[in-house]
């Protein structure tokens, strides 16, 4: 699989099991469960600060990776995508996070 197109590859996936049964497929069943959906993410970020904080690169990717599928999972549920993700990223890359901040605190 092509590294470069891996998060289109896999909104796409996403995407398409939105009509699979939950029975079938381990994302509809995400869907249909949406604080369960939310839980991973937890659970996935606390698993990702340990495996830092025991600074163990493989577990660091691993863990990573079930973040960043289960937070692109809540994404595709609300009908967002790594896009509008990226995005955001693109308009504050220049920006100092100190200004960043303090413009979202301005907003709120």
């Amino acid at each position: 699989m092509n590294k470069n197109n891996i998060l289109d590859e896999l909104t796409a996936v996403l995407e398409a099991r939105k009509s699979e049964s939950p029975d079938a497929s381990y994302v509809a069943a995400l869907y249909a469960k949406p604080d369960k959906m939310l839980e991973k993410i937890g659970e996935e970020a606390v698993e990702t600060i340990i495996a830092a904080k025991n600074d163990d690169r493989e577990q660091i990717i691993y863990e990573t990776a079930d973040l960043w599928f289960h937070s692109m999972v809540m994404l595709a549920q609300k009908g967002l995508s790594s896009d509008d993700v990226l995005g955001e990223l693109a308009r504050r890359f220049g920006v100092s996070g100190h200004d960043e901040k303090a413009s979202r605190n301005k907003n709120s």
